[in-house]
């Protein structure tokens, strides 16, 4: 296949560079990634009829580069395909792309795109899709989705730079309000994907279990709203649904909300009612933001106002919000509630929020000297301003900072040698990479890439033993895990 979106070098296509963000505070249980079966499906349904959006300016340009080399391709399975689409479209643009990506997040990976949960488990929304996946698996081997993945990298990368250190910065804010104690996700995990081939403007969040998984589509401007909204059910609703006993004495509230502006979610549902509140409050503290507890109760959010008054409370004391909810829940007056709630007159206009972006400043230590300068450094390699980048990577080794950090600066100087056509150096790099106590992305990552060049070299036992050995790595990204399974299993071919 020839190359859609961009020209490479012999040995940079072989070795195809995939980058691996920076750690997150918590690397094993929050990720910034992008997802090969997402990607997949989207291109697969944007080919198939999926132009929700299509001729809108803030588009990735990704968008439209698939869709026209996918245009140009013969795919015997395409018109199957698309009378597939017809037969599953939904009443609106948006339940259209939801079910898609359920479909795309509860699914394995190729060969055949079989589920990877029982049958019990996969999300109803996606279950109608079950005849998709012989068609689809079709499809990606025809249309060279494998390759195609390949191509758009740099352009997934650029896009998950714009969202790196406000992730960083969102996540440590709420954990520092909520007070999340360090290490206090119990196995829990919190992804954000990064999808360019969806509608603009689109953030869609699910809860799988201990997985939270957050689609962001492109955009302008990040959504860091939406992002921290996400974040906050992510920490809060596990809290809210220890509870849930204790709320479902206070469901007489529930019929004071049976005519507001509101999904019947929250009208039928007690402990969504208040979690919703909840957070909403939490919001209002974060934001400075006084005047939107009055709105968000005129949206039908009664319990808003309740939570703002006893968020100060919660600020004076010691203990973490996970154990502060029973003290909110005890002072919870149902008569009170009820009386202050019948003053309400609902509104089905929009909420207005008063601060147009989200503060990304985060309370709490700052970045260490070899931090920040590794910040600017991975900000150039992204900008593929190698020669810079190179500098502040070892700047950032003579400078203090933590082992993980240094392991990252290891890593850049690493992936400029494979970009540069520096395979002997870039071996060298790698493994220095790994002694020097790197966090499980990079670590994983560093596994792949040396894989990679042993494969390039010829040596494939020695890659068959790198990519094993990724695969073990705990808490890396889902992305390094897929490369590592399917450039394991091709190695096999």
């Amino acid at each position: 296949m020839a190359p859609v979106l961009r020209k490479r070098a012999h040995f940079a296509l072989a070795l195809v560079c995939l980058l691996s963000i920076a750690k997150l505070h918590a690397a094993e249980s929050i990720q910034l990634d992008s997802n090969p079966n997402l990607f997949a499906v989207l291109a697969a349904i944007n080919a198939a009829g999926y132009d929700e959006g299509v001729n809108l300016p803030d588009n990735s340009p990704v968008r439209k580069a698939v869709r026209d080399y996918l245009a140009k391709e013969n795919i015997p399975v395409l018109p199957e395909m698309k009378e597939f689409y017809r037969r599953h479209k939904q009443k609106t643009a948006v339940q259209d792309l939801s079910q898609y990506i359920s479909y795309a997040l509860s699914i394995a990976g190729p060969p055949d795109f079989g589920w990877r949960v029982r049958d019990v488990e996969v999300p109803p929304d996606a279950l109608p899709l079950s005849e998709f996946s012989p068609l689809f698996a079709t499809f990606y081997q025809q249309a060279h989705i494998a390759d195609l993945w390949k191509e758009v990298q740099p352009m997934l990368d650029k896009e998950m730079a714009k969202y790196h250190a406000p992730l960083v910065s969102i996540t440590n804010a709420v954990d520092g309000y909520l007070r999340v104690p360090s290490g206090g996700y119990l196995g829990r995990h919190f992804r954000v994907y990064i999808d360019l081939l969806g509608a603009p403007e689109q953030i869609q969040t699910r809860s799988y279990g201990d997985d939270t998984f957050v689609i962001v589509t492109a955009s302008e401007t990040p959504r860091l709203f939406d992002l921290r909204h996400a974040y906050l059910h992510f920490e809060v609703d596990p809290t809210t649904i220890k509870y849930g006993i204790d709320l479902q004495q206070k469901a007489n509230l529930l019929d004071l909300v049976q005519n507001a502006p509101l999904d019947d979610n929250y009208k039928d549902d007690i402990v969504m009612l208040a979690d919703e509140c909840l957070i909403k409050a939490i919001e209002t503290r974060l934001d400075k933001n006084s005047s939107a507890i009055a709105q968000a109760a005129t949206q039908g959010y009664i319990l808003v106002p309740f939570f703002a008054e006893q968020l100060p409370l919660f600020e004076k004391q010691d203990q973490g919000l996970r154990f502060y909810v029973a003290d909110m829940l005890a002072a919870l007056d149902v008569r009170r509630e009820t009386a202050r709630a019948k003053s309400i007159r609902f509104d089905a206009a929009a909420l207005v929020r008063q601060a147009k972006q989200v503060t990304t400043a985060a309370p709490g230590p700052k970045l260490s000297p070899s931090g920040e300068t590794l910040a600017k450094a991975e900000d150039l390699y992204t900008a593929r301003k190698l020669d810079a980048a190179r500098e502040l990577y070892l700047r950032s080794l003579e400078q203090q900072g933590s082992p993980e950090e240094h392991a990252q600066a290891w890593y850049g100087l690493a992936r400029i040698s494979v970009l540069q056509n520096q395979p002997d150096a870039a071996v060298k790099l790698f493994e220095k990479t790994l002694t020097a106590s790197p966090d499980p992305q990079t670590e994983a990552w560093s596994r792949v890439y040396l894989a990679r060049l042993a494969r390039a070299a010829g040596e494939t036992e020695t890659a068959a033993k790198f990519y094993k050995e990724a695969l073990a790595v705990k808490g890396a990204s889902e992305k390094a895990l897929e490369a590592a399974r399917t450039e394991s299993a091709n190695l096999q071919k």
